[in-house]
């Protein structure tokens, strides 16, 4: 096999620490979405798997792994008169806000890996517009030669597209580039796009469940270049 020339980056839970970024806006959105009426936000939040009263997801949670659209689906039932584009639009504009925490130092994680030759890029479920707006509210931004959402005309994880669409972007062969993620759906686009798929515990999901899926489970990302090293040397030996 090729030593790897590229690295795509799943982003909650994978860049962004998901529970210390998303358990505070959740409880914010919900409530907002509820116009104060806690008995509505708690159903709201019921609908997402989202705990009002501990700020906690479930394992299951559509927030974790899916689009908007899908996450605007299961509120819908509980917001009458409410268009699911009007819906995603307002969450969308409210997940650009959010205030993000990283998984570990990115700034010179990343520079460490563009100082390597590796092309980067973000793949997320999330709206490629809130995307941009987390990169650049932490100053990543330029780090990345390519960022995809949901609707970039691409297509969503588990489905290969925008996978697909990095590598061809940059001439890369799809084995020759690794896709990190904390969620199945990231570990299963990997395997359909003929990548290396790499799990991450920075997430809400078990090990026990991504090891099936991943050639490689670490603890979080900051654990990605010792990763690169050990592949690549056995690579150049092979």
């Amino acid at each position: 096999m090729t030593e790897l020339r590229g690295v795509l980056f799943d982003k909650d839970g994978t860049l962004f620490d998901f529970t210390a970024t998303w358990s505070a806006w959740a409880r914010a959105f919900l409530s907002d979405l509820a116009a104060g009426d806690e008995a509505q936000a708690r159903r709201l939040g019921e609908a997402i798997g989202f705990d009002m009263a501990t700020s906690v997801f479930a394992p299951d949670s559509p927030v974790i792994a899916h689009t908007p659209g899908e996450i605007a689906e299961a509120l819908l039932p509980h917001l009458p008169g409410t268009s699911p584009a009007a819906l995603v639009t307002r969450m969308n504009a409210a997940a650009a806000e959010a205030r993000m925490v990283e998984a570990v130092p990115l700034r010179p994680l990343l520079a460490l890996l563009k100082g390597r030759g590796l092309r980067i890029g973000l793949v997320t479920n999330d709206g490629e517009m809130p995307a941009r707006a987390h990169l650049g509210a932490v100053e990543i931004e330029p780090f990345f030669d390519f960022v995809a959402g949901f609707d970039s005309g691409y297509g969503a994880k588990p489905h290969p597209g925008p996978l697909a669409a990095f590598a061809e972007r940059f001439g890369l062969p799809h084995h020759a580039v690794a896709m990190v993620g904390d969620s199945r759906h990231d570990l299963v686009a990997a395997r359909a796009a003929g990548m290396r798929p790499v799990a991450v515990l920075s997430g809400l999901a078990a090990e026990e469940d991504l090891a099936p899926l991943a050639e490689a489970v670490l603890p979080d990302i900051g654990h990605l270049p010792g990763w690169l090293d050990r592949v690549n040397a056995a690579e150049s030996v092979g």
